[in-house]
């Protein structure tokens, strides 16, 4: 069956928890565009290097070059059940997604502001994966270490409280056009909470209106 989603939250929201629970109980395929953005900035790759420059002077990468990357990752996915993790952010990525893919839901994490601040202070993540940590709550089982593979995890430079009020703002700016455009189409769904705990059991019952859960 076919399933497209998209996951919208501010940053440290817990999209990328979330979005790990979703991938391991209902086995979507999972797109996080920034790590993946990452990732090509690490190789050096064309996409790499043209992202970076926009990000190194603190700009956002322009929406064609986004609405590129992600149209070639999906294509290149082996199934059509995904879940898009930081894509679409601006209305223009919205728009040209919803021309060539019409989604089933959307989910939007709605998490207090001052949580996430203090939240990014202990965050850990796997970069190859997108799997995230956090020594408060989701720590990993050896200190600095992925769960699976045993790789290292990193703390991303953009994740200090001042940077992360600024990113804040930003998303709250961009975002919210993005956010009534989902919930004019009738398809937005929002959770709210403090933790990916207490957000988690809401976002799967929508979702087990959808999808079939998949046996462990």
């Amino acid at each position: 069956m076919a399933f497209r989603s998209v996951i919208l939250g501010a940053p440290a929201s817990g999209k990328g928890t979330i979005s790990s629970r979703i991938v391991k109980a209902f086995g979507l395929e999972h797109i996080a565009s920034g790590d993946r953005l990452r990732i090509n900035i690490k190789e050096n790759t064309p996409l790499g290097n043209t992202a970076k420059s926009y990000i190194e002077k603190g700009l956002l990468v322009p929406d064609d070059v986004m609405v590129n990357f992600i149209s070639k990752e999906l294509q290149q996915l082996k199934k059509n059940t995904w879940l898009l993790d930081g894509f679409p952010r601006t209305v223009s990525q919205a728009e040209a997604l919803w021309s060539v893919q019409k989604l089933d839901v959307v989910l939007n994490l709605v998490v207090p502001f001052n949580i996430i601040v203090d939240r990014v202070k202990g965050r850990w993540v796997h970069l190859p994966s997108g799997r995230v940590y956090n020594t408060d709550f989701n720590a990993p089982k050896v200190p600095g270490k992925d769960d699976i593979t045993g790789e290292d995890l990193i703390q991303r430079k953009d994740d200090n409280p001042e940077i992360v009020l600024k990113r804040l703002e930003q998303y709250e700016n961009l975002t919210r056009p993005v956010i009534n455009f989902y919930k004019n189409k009738g398809i937005l769904k929002e959770f709210e909470g403090k933790s990916s705990d207490e957000i988690w059991p809401k976002v799967k019952s929508v979702l087990l209106n959808y999808l079939p859960e998949q046996k462990s």
